[in-house]
């Protein structure tokens, strides 16, 4: 079993929050733990946003359970009624919906147990032991193991695209397992969708300084691009796997075209991944920029002729059309995320390139 990082920050900030709510004297110092499980976020933004949000939402949780005992008691309709009352205050207010579980459980804490003596002290304490264990969460997360949403999202990119690669080469060659490739199918939807959820991440990272700042966003609009390219191949792959029938009909010539083509742009492209890594630290040669520019001349060229010459029926020509124009696309991206990795290297010097960890 792997304890990720995030894992070992939440363990570690509940044994903070238990710490510091037993040496301030908050009794039971187990509430800090709850609320501090809450409060671990992805990135270090996120924890910052939340830690408001969730001040807020505990503030009106709180304010409404004193409310709400003071004015009808701590019967459970009560409570169910209060608590009813926080997630539409909440949802109204437009908070983010992942402050109502702790909302709650403040309400609940301060409604179920209402205690002995000064209601408002023993609620102020409830209150209190909450913000402590959010408090910890945010110091937890900010001074340790901060997050590397860049390094994570270069090799998920890098393991997306080499796994479509293989299989576009495999399918090429006709000498695929159909059963296992529909699965890794499957398995590439779901990884191009964690991707670009930790795209969002790394873009929302705080950065304090200018420079640092025009370094991240020439980074980000990098790797958009990056995403860009690894979606288009992943439709390439799937195209030919749709049309896979029809492509063993496609005259020789064809297919050949087809091939070399996608051999040389998936060169390309692992080229452009390895090079902004510092793997590689020379531009495209002329040798393969040639290789790439005659190919899809000669593919398009084909194409084109085939259909002038009726070589193949009409059918089986419109659905070679979409997987040539996904080409001939692909090759386009390429060619800009080669010209954004060439800007990065212009602007950047040397200790700037290899913040990716291979």
């Amino acid at each position: 079993m792997k304890l990720g990082a995030r894992i070992f920050k939440t363990g570690l900030a509940i044994v903070l929050a238990i710490y510091a709510a037993s040496w301030i004297g908050l009794n039971p110092p187990f509430f800090a733990a709850i609320a501090a499980t809450f409060a671990i976020q992805p990135s270090i933004s996120r924890t910052f946003q939340t830690m408001l949000d969730q001040l807020q939402a505990n503030i009106i949780g709180a304010g409404t359970a004193i409310v709400m005992v003071l004015a009808f008691g701590h019967d459970p309709v009560i409570i169910g009624v209060t608590v009813m009352i926080i997630i539409a205050g909440i949802l109204g207010l437009k908070l983010d919906a992942s402050t109502i579980p702790i909302a709650v459980v403040t309400v609940i804490i301060i409604m179920g147990r209402p205690g002995d003596g000064n209601f408002i002290l023993f609620a102020s304490e409830r209150f209190a032991l909450i913000m402590l264990g959010i408090i910890a969460s945010f110091l937890v997360n900010m001074l340790f193991l901060p997050p590397k949403h860049e390094t994570k999202l270069y090799q998920q990119i890098r393991d997306v695209t080499q796994d479509t690669i293989q299989w576009i080469r495999l399918l090429g060659r006709h000498e695929t397992n159909r059963q296992t490739l529909r699965k890794d199918l499957s398995s590439l939807k779901d990884q191009t969708v964690s991707i670009e959820n930790l795209y969002l991440l790394f873009k929302e990272e705080r950065v304090y300084t200018k420079k640092a700042r025009l370094t991240r966003d020439r980074r980000v609009v990098l790797f958009k691009q990056m995403i860009a390219s690894m979606n288009k191949i992943v439709t390439i792959l799937r195209t030919l796997d749709k049309f896979e029938n029809d492509m063993q009909h496609t005259p020789s010539e064809m297919q050949e075209a087809i091939r070399n083509q996608l051999d040389h742009l998936m060169d390309y492209h692992d080229r452009i991944l390895q090079r902004y890594v510092g793997k590689v630290t020379t531009h495209l040669t002329e040798e393969m920029a040639e290789e790439v520019d005659e190919g899809r001349v000669s593919l398009t060229d084909q194409l084109m002729e085939m259909y002038d010459h009726q070589n193949i029926d009409r059918s089986e020509w419109l659905h070679l059309l979409p997987i040539v124009a996904h080409i001939v696309e692909y090759n386009e991206q390429l060619e800009h995320l080669d010209r954004l990795v060439e800007t990065y290297f212009r602007y950047h010097s040397s200790e700037d390139f290899f913040a990716i960890e291979n």
